[in-house]
């Protein structure tokens, strides 16, 4: 039985990553800001983080913040896993962060440089967005009577249990380096995926495409955050749709 760290774990990815490994009959210990017997902030490290450490073998690294704080965290999440003697790391990462110049991707493509440049045995899988994360973006959006998504921009979202599937996979075993991304099943405009969220749940608002600039927009334009090539996702946005609001509730 392999001692398993899944950082993040109380999130939306890595409490799906904990339950699966669980199941396989791995120990696993949550690390998060909260959850005790092992909270620990990753950006501030500490004591707390070294005594987490003891006696893992691998860590699956799922947290992250889109409010910044990412390359701390690894840096001290990879000091105390060399002093650990860990044998393996495992990030979850994003499809195109070498291509598109966004400012969260920057900041993921920093950390993978780290994780390769460890000195541990590491496995790094990038996955494209998952459908919570349209949800979320759509529901803000749509709280206006017209949702303004950038023109033509598509996405190809992936279900987060599939990606969770995989990373418990792979951290049992040996380091693999960079593995094949993972995308879902569906390459979609923004404003398909965004009338398919209007119609779930029952939202009736005029969907306008507009014209941004610089880079990033170019770079989310042309593609770059998607992988038709590996849309090895089963599970479709409308899929989660219904599970999540069946058949619409009329705003």
């Amino acid at each position: 039985m392999t001692t398993i760290l899944v950082t993040g774990g109380t999130g939306t990815l890595g409490r799906l990553v904990t339950e699966r490994l669980r199941a396989d009959g791995h120990e696993v210990r949550v690390l998060s800001r909260h959850a005790q017997p092992y909270a620990v902030d990753l950006r501030k490290g500490g004591p707390g983080l070294d005594e987490a450490m003891e006696g893992v073998d691998t860590i699956v690294h799922c947290a992250t913040s889109t409010g910044g704080g990412d390359e701390e965290a690894a840096g001290h999440l990879i000091a105390a896993a060399r002093t650990a003697g860990v044998r393996h790391l495992v990030y979850i990462s994003i499809v195109g962060i070498d291509r598109v110049p966004f400012g969260y991707y920057k900041t993921k493509l920093a950390v993978e440089k780290l994780v390769e440049e460890s000195g541990l045995g590491w496995t790094v899988l990038r996955a494209t967005q998952f459908h919570d994360l349209l949800v979320r973006v759509f529901g803000v959006l749509s709280k206006s009577p017209v949702v303004l998504l950038p023109a033509r921009v598509k996405d190809q979202p992936v279900e987060v249990a599939e990606v969770a599937e995989r990373l418990a996979e792979l951290a049992p075993g040996a380091p693999a380096g960079r593995v094949e991304d993972m995308g879902g099943p569906e390459v979609r405009t923004l404003d398909s995926l965004a009338r398919a969220y209007l119609k779930a749940t029952g939202r009736r608002r005029l969907v306008v495409s507009v014209p941004l600039w610089g880079k990033a927009y170019a770079g989310f334009r042309s593609g770059g955050h998607l992988t038709p090539g590996h849309a090895v996702g089963k599970g479709t946005f409308e899929e989660y749709l219904r599970r999540g609001f069946g058949g619409g509730r009329g705003v």
